[in-house]
């Protein structure tokens, strides 16, 4: 369990876990760093970053609950963006012009004006230095887990199979005798899914195509994501990232546990054929000066999921359909999260596979930095092995310039990313750029940041969400007991 203030979140370890020291630091001079891979540019299609330096989409739990941009998005944008990052890429955001909570959104016109807000913030704090990129998504139902008695009582579809259990009983009658049998009596009478719902609260999958909105589902996506694209651009972002990874829609297409019938499941060629025809829509809908690409998984990481060769083949078929660049990622699937608390809806980085997305100090022998290497240097691998020289984006532990300037050498990735790294410290890349690295505030991987994330609370950082809190203007949340964003870096000491 990962404690910090008001909050309890569950977070896996695998057994035996040893806990890894940070890797050492050998921070390089302000001539090493002009020097070097790391800070050299590099292209994502039609865009130049200044940098191989990437920070990757978060999510922070600052938007309204009409998904639309407030000022505490805006800082917490333009707090990264002083750092100039090559590229920073702003949080999944909804293509649906339906309530999600405080999670940005993009699925109608009106939300342009609070997008437009954004860009020019990053602009202006980044001194145009870094390109700004805007990640999107679609997500299907998920429902929070239910009372056992309400579920049984009330939720519960009652179908034939139950009834031919309970002949000549009517239907309420059924469910007054589900409440009170225990779980092993349940086990044998409901369905796993039915079961499943009980546990965990009911959630779609792309495999549902029984119901009609899942059937439709390529119908009607690649428009939806295409018109959100097109409402990026016209806000000014420089690139658009199509969200393929982790629990949800377009990554579910993708999974090997895909078997629709219907030519979108079953074989690798069937899986890509949806996110292919959303890359096509999307790019057929924007102009050639938006990078257009994707965050998609290396590996699933769970049982009979998908596999580093199915990744390599969707690399090779996004690289031919023209795609900018590959970021890539791991795990953080539903199949294998925990049993939330009532009232709670499952967490997909809860489970092993989601321990492999956001790994800790606290790991396996191989440890928690640069985790997803090996995958990405296979998949880039692949892709030059077919003549593309599409960039790959590799992210997961990455601690320290050595790191980072290794995997560039090696040719294992063309872009190394810092998600929490760049959280503990916006400016660490600036720091490194201008040879102050020595002060660069280092994660120490205990993924406070993630559990604020699995209560939905606003994601700081430990290292400095108690620091200054009695200075004048130091924006906290609600509570009163964190600051929204870090302290400012004084250039001068």
């Amino acid at each position: 369990m990962s404690q910090g203030p008001g909050l309890v979140a569950v977070v896996w370890h695998p057994p035996q876990a040893i806990r890894h020291p940070l890797p050492d630091a050998s921070w390089p001079t302000e001539a090493e760093a002009a020097a070097s891979r790391w800070f050299s540019p590099v292209d994502i299609g039609p865009v130049r970053l200044e940098q191989r330096t990437w920070v990757p989409a978060m999510v922070p739990w600052r938007a309204t609950e009409e998904g639309f941009v407030t000022q505490d998005v805006l800082d917490w944008y333009a707090r990264f963006a002083r750092g100039r990052p090559g590229a920073l890429v702003v949080e999944a955001t909804g293509i649906r012009d339906i309530p999600s909570g405080p999670l940005l959104r993009i699925g109608h016109d009106r939300f342009l004006p609070g997008l437009e807000k954004l860009v020019q913030t990053v602009r202006e704090a980044s001194g145009g230095h870094t390109r700004l990129l805007i990640q999107i998504i679609d997500f299907l139902a998920i429902r929070r887990r239910p009372e056992p008695g309400k579920f049984l009582g009330r939720f519960l579809e009652i179908t034939e199979r139950h009834r031919a259990q309970f002949p000549n009983l009517v239907d309420d009658a059924i469910r007054d005798i589900l409440v009170d049998l225990s779980e092993p009596e349940l086990e044998r009478l409901l369905t796993p899914r039915e079961m499943e719902s009980l546990r965990f609260g009911a959630r779609e999958r792309v495999t549902d195509v029984d119901k009609p909105h899942i059937r439709d589902l390529p119908k009607v996506l690649p428009d939806l994501f295409a018109q959100s694209a097109r409402r990026a651009e016209r806000a000014g972002f420089d690139g658009v990232e199509l969200h393929y990874a982790h629990a949800y829609t377009m990554a579910s297409f993708l999974s090997a546990l895909n078997d629709r019938p219907d030519g979108y499941g079953g074989s690798r060629e069937n899986r890509a054929r949806l996110p292919l025809e959303v890359y096509q829509a999307v790019r057929g809908a924007v102009s050639k000066k938006l990078a257009v690409g994707c965050r998609y998984l290396s590996e699933e990481c769970v049982e009979r999921g998908s596999s580093v060769e199915d990744a390599a083949f969707f690399a090779v078929a996004f690289a031919k359909a023209g795609m900018d660049f590959l970021s890539l990622s791991r795990g953080g699937k539903f199949e294998d999260a925990r049993q939330p608390p009532v009232g709670w809806a499952a967490y997909p980085y809860t489970g092993p596979s989601g321990y492999e997305c956001m790994p800790t100090a606290l790991s396996d022998a191989k440890g928690p930095f640069g985790r997803g290497v090996p995958g990405a240097s296979w998949i880039r691998q692949a892709l030059r092995r077919a003549g593309f020289q599409t960039p790959v984006v590799v992210s997961g532990g990455i601690a320290s310039f050595a790191q980072a300037e290794k995997i560039l050498a090696q040719g294992e990735a063309d872009i190394v990313a810092a998600a929490r790294q760049s959280l503990a410290d916006p400016d660490w890349f600036l720091k490194l750029r201008t040879g102050r690295g020595a002060g660069v505030r280092r994660c120490t991987y205990t993924n406070y940041c993630e559990g604020l994330d699995q209560m939905h609370k606003q994601v700081t950082c430990k290292l400095w969400d108690r620091k200054g809190l009695e200075e004048a203007g130091v924006k906290k949340t609600p509570d009163g007991k964190r600051r929204l964003t870090a302290p400012a870096w004084d250039q001068a000491s």
